[in-house]
C-alpha cells in the first residue's frame, strides 16, 4: 500500500505561509540555543545553523529543565531550536513552557513527529516554524529565512485549513497557563502532593492551593484526576492516529 504524504510533504512546495497580523518584525540570528538529548544531531544540527544559516554562537542543553534554567540566567539567545521528546517532557507542554519563558523569542521546533495535528498543536502553543528531522539542509535554511524576516514557516497555513482538534484545543487552554501554574500542573501530573510542591518551589501550601485552583478555572476542570487526565489529551499518543 503506497503510504500517504505527510503533513511535510503536502506543504513542501509552499515553504512561507503569509502573515497579516501583526505586521512582520526582522530578526538577526546570530545566537541559538538547541534543546535536544541526542548529542550526534546536535552536533549535525550545529554545523548546519553555522554553516547555512550563519549563526555565530551554538548552545546545548539535554533537558526541558536546563533549556529554562539557561534561558533564566541570560542572556537569551536569538533562537530556540527544540526537540518535542526529551526526557522531562510530557507531549507538547514542553512547548507551553517554554514559550512563557521567552514570550519574544523565535522557536523552531524539530521532531521526527510530523503528524499534521501534532505540527498545528504546537503552532497554536506558540513556536514559529516546525521542522521534521528528516528535513533536508535546504528546508533549515528556508526555515531560518522566514525567521529572519519576521514570518512563520509554512506550518502555519495547517492552522487555516480546519477548525481545532479536542486535543488542540486541550494545547490551546494548556497555553493560558502562567510559568508557576505549568510547572504546578506538571509536578501534580507526577503525583507530587500539595506539600511536596511547597517545599520544591519554596512557596507556601496555601500559595500552591490558589495556584490549583486559578489552573483548574483555566482547564474548565473541577478536581486533580480531571487536570492530570486533560494533560495527557496534549501527549502525543492522543495527537497520533493509531496504525
Amino acid at each position: 500500500m503506497q503510504k500517504m504524504p505527510g503533513y511535510y510533504e503536502t506543504f513542501r512546495e509552499t515553504a512561507v505561509a503569509p502573515r497579516t497580523e501583526p505586521p512582520p518584525v526582522a530578526v538577526d540570528l546570530h545566537s541559538v540555543l538547541i534543546v535536544d538529548d541526542h548529542p550526534l544531531f546536535c552536533d549535525a544540527l550545529a554545523m548546519t545553523l553555522t554553516r547555512l544559516v550563519g549563526i555565530e554562537t551554538v548552545e546545548a542543553v539535554g533537558t526541558l529543565e536546563m533549556a529554562l534554567l539557561r534561558l533564566e540566567a541570560g542572556p537569551l539567545p536569538d533562537v530556540v531550536v527544540l526537540d518535542l521528546n526529551l526526557p522531562d517532557v510530557n507531549g507538547l507542554d514542553g512547548v507551553v513552557r517554554l514559550r512563557k519563558a521567552v514570550p519574544a523569542t523565535p522557536i523552531v521546533v524539530v521532531s521526527s513527529l510530523d503528524e499534521l495535528r501534532v505540527v498545528r498543536a504546537a503552532l497554536r502553543a506558540g513556536v514559529n516554524a516546525f521542522v521534521p528531522k528528516h528535513a533536508d539542509r535546504e528546508e533549515f535554511r528556508a526555515a531560518f529565512a522566514a525567521i529572519t524576516r519576521g514570518d512563520i514557516h509554512a506550518a502555519r497555513m495547517a492552522l487555516e485549513m480546519a477548525a481545532a482538534s479536542p486535543s488542540e484545543q486541550v494545547v490551546s487552554r494548556l497555553a493560558l497557563l502562567t510559568r508557576q501554574q505549568a510547572k504546578i500542573l506538571q509536578m501534580v501530573c507526577e503525583g507530587l502532593m500539595n506539600k511536596q510542591i511547597a517545599y520544591e518551589l519554596s512557596i507556601a501550601e496555601t500559595t500552591v492551593k490558589a495556584h490549583l485552583t486559578a489552573i483548574m478555572r483555566k482547564l474548565g476542570v473541577q478536581t486533580r484526576m480531571q487536570a492530570v487526565l486533560f494533560v495527557k489529551e496534549a501527549s502525543f499518543a492522543a495527537m497520533t492516529p493509531e496504525g
